[in-house]
């Protein structure tokens, strides 16, 4: 139950603006009365400071069931550095009472922006699938250039390409968006975030063009990697703008939304590679038509706006709150007001008197407060695992792989690939928030790794022998052992995409906000570096150490990630992000984090419930359209979730 004064209500930020006034304490208890749960009391205080605080003192239910997040760890008692940057606390009681939580004055967390009674605004919807344009143009150049590797025959200098001109076309990609993702974080808090994305579209334009005109080896090179510097921006940029337009109820559907766009664009690009794998030029028809979604995405977002956090940043209040009025449609004006509130206060807790300033303290932050720097090696080590899977590798050199095992029409089977991925990272949406993201990654790993070593042991039987440009099966191309490979490597695309292959792009919710934009930047460049070891050496690897060693690689190193992520990877999903921090201040926390997840899961399930019952019995809304009122007891029980 939250207890308001609805006249006097308001947002506690202490010296935001010279008109906030004081917040009125309210009390919070959950009153779930179909489970035995712990019961929060939050009193609003201001501390010395003037921050929004809030306390909160946990109690035990009967049966003893304490979350395990007693922080007694040598670094967290002896590291007041630690807690003073956190802005968490914790106390050293032998039990669950008396531990305190402080925000961070992060929107996701102070938001006064109400959940249970927001409609899904059309406005967010398209703002989502434009962004997610640039997901479909990630996904859409990974895919057309394993077709046209293939297919490009003697079109470039007048002569096939070797295992090593491969190698640098598809390598050129990674290594310009490896280039530009380091800068992305920064150059969207300094540009916008709509700005850099237009951007990129641009620079997909100018990398298309290249290509599609390319008659030498080295204009396709530079092609490529104009286009990589489009990739890197619209890599990391297209995933924060939703975050920061999202509903914190729907964020982490509407983050997978891009992953969904992207293993659409592998999908298109195999079909219509497909299509014209038999066109004389039929690779520059596939690669030009490219062009196409990064024209709808610049034109597109002439006429949308940027997102609310980057206008605060420059100082255009006017603009953010008519965003925020467009995205949540029923909040009043109060408030979207309050809301506002947040946002300028979140600027103002980084030191530094212009964003480049500002840019370096966060840097300084990221790495010198504990809880974000496990957070940085959570999120980098998630990146790189999924790289070193080598799933890039298949979906970069799929067609190579297929026609060496005696399948001559290697697009149809790439097609099948691409369509498993599309299917389960589709399953990975509906699933995600639900099951969590680590048990889904302890599900799909080890399926992986068992996939990649059947498919070690069928390269060894097909004999394969590389001679110049061309692979010999001794075995006779088309075989037994060929069906097997296939159908492993679909398996594993299957195993690959409800796991590793969405998990990582759920980032953001890793780093408190003040750090979002730097630390996915990392987590990104992580990512890109990956990509770029492996495309630029995979086709080495298959001839010097054998397609047997190379999947028996890929298989060890899907092992040693599995290891990391059973004994570092908390779960997260369902936790507030003062929580989070809380669990990454005292450690990764694993068992705890598991426990405390399971039961916001269940106490979210139970509001929902209560909520539904009180709108069976009859429900009104209060004279703003913010909360629910009970008709019966207008004045004594207020619904109220945070965003």
């Amino acid at each position: 139950m939250v207890h308001r004064n609805n006249n006097n209500s308001k947002s506690n930020l202490g010296n935001t603006t010279s008109s906030l006034m004081e917040t009125e304490p309210y009390e919070l208890h959950d009153r779930a009365s179909s489970a035995k749960q712990d019961l929060y009391e939050y009193t609003g205080k201001n501390n010395k400071k003037g921050d929004n605080t809030f306390e909160v003192t946990q109690y035990e239910d009967e049966d003893n069931d304490t979350n395990g997040f007693i922080d007694n760890s040598e670094e967290a008692n002896d590291s007041d550095n630690a807690v003073n940057n956190t802005g968490l606390e914790t106390s050293n009681n032998d039990n669950t009472e008396g531990m305190q939580i402080h925000p961070l004055n992060d929107e996701d967390d102070t938001s006064v922006i109400i959940t249970f009674n927001q409609k899904m605004s059309p406005f967010v919807l398209v703002l989502t699938f434009v962004a997610s344009i640039s997901g479909f143009m990630f996904g859409y150049d990974t895919g057309y250039i394993s077709t046209a590797l293939i297919s490009v025959g003697t079109d470039l200098s007048h002569k096939s390409l070797t295992y090593g001109n491969k190698e640098i076309i598809t390598a050129a990609t990674s290594l310009g968006a490896l280039i530009t993702s380091t800068i992305a974080g920064l150059s969207a808090d300094y540009f916008g975030r709509r700005p850099c994305l237009m951007f990129s579209n641009l620079l997909f334009l100018i990398g298309a063009i290249l290509q599609v005109t390319s008659f030498y080896f080295w204009q396709m090179v530079v092609g490529r990697f104009i286009m990589g510097f489009g990739v890197g921006f619209g890599s990391l940029i297209a995933p924060l703008f939703i975050s920061e337009i999202a509903p914190k109820h729907i964020r982490g559907r509407l983050t997978v939304i891009n992953s969904l766009c992207l293993t659409c664009g592998q999908l298109v690009a195999y079909a219509i590679g497909a299509g014209l794998s038999k066109v004389h030029n039929g690779w520059r028809g596939l690669v030009g038509i490219s062009m196409f979604p990064s024209l709808v995405q610049l034109v597109m977002f002439i006429f949308l706006p940027d997102t609310p956090r980057y206008y605060v940043m420059i100082g255009n209040l006017a603009k953010a709150r008519e965003v925020l009025k467009k995205s949540y449609v029923d909040a009043s004006e109060d408030i979207i007001n309050e809301k506002i509130k947040e946002l300028v206060e979140l600027n103002k807790s980084i030191p530094g008197k212009n964003i480049l300033q500002k840019g370096w303290n966060t840097v300084k932050e990221l790495h010198t407060v504990p809880s974000n720097f496990r957070a940085l090696i959570i999120g980098c080590a998630l990146q790189g695992m999924q790289q070193f899977t080598g799933w890039n590798a298949l979906m970069y050199f799929s067609g190579t792989i297929f026609e060496s095992v005696g399948f001559k029409d290697s697009a149809s089977v790439s097609i099948i690939i691409a369509a498993t991925n599309f299917v389960f990272t589709t399953i990975a949406f509906f699933v995600i928030d639900r099951v969590g993201r680590r048990f889904i990654l302890l599900l799909g790993m080890p399926f992986m790794i068992t996939f990649l070593v059947i498919n070690a042991i069928g390269f060894h039987f097909l004999n394969m022998k590389f001679v110049g440009n061309d692979v010999i099966v001794e075995n006779g191309g088309f075989s037994a052992w060929g069906i097997v490979i296939i159908v492993m490597m679909v398996a594993f695309a299957a195993s690959y995409a409800i796991g590793i292959g969405t998990v990582p792009w759920q980032q953001s919710e890793l780093f408190p906000q003040a750090v979002r934009g730097v630390g996915t930047s990392y987590c990104t460049a992580t990512n890109w570096a990956g990509s770029l070891i492996i495309s630029s050496t995979f086709l080495t690897m298959l001839k010097t150490i054998t397609p047997t060693g190379t999947f028996a690689l890929f298989a060890a190193f899907s092992t040693v990630s599995l290891i990391g992520v059973y004994f570092c990877y908390p779960e997260l999903s369902g936790l507030e992000l003062e929580e989070v921090q809380l669990v990454l201040t005292g450690g990764f926390q694993i068992k705890a984090s598991t426990q405390l997840a399971k039961r916001r899961k269940r106490e979210h399930a139970d509001m929902v419930a209560r909520h539904q019952r009180e709108l069976e019995n009859g429900i009104g809304d209060d004279p703003d359209g913010n909360v629910w009122v009970t008709k019966e007891k207008p004045t004594d029980e207020i619904i109220e979730s945070n965003i």
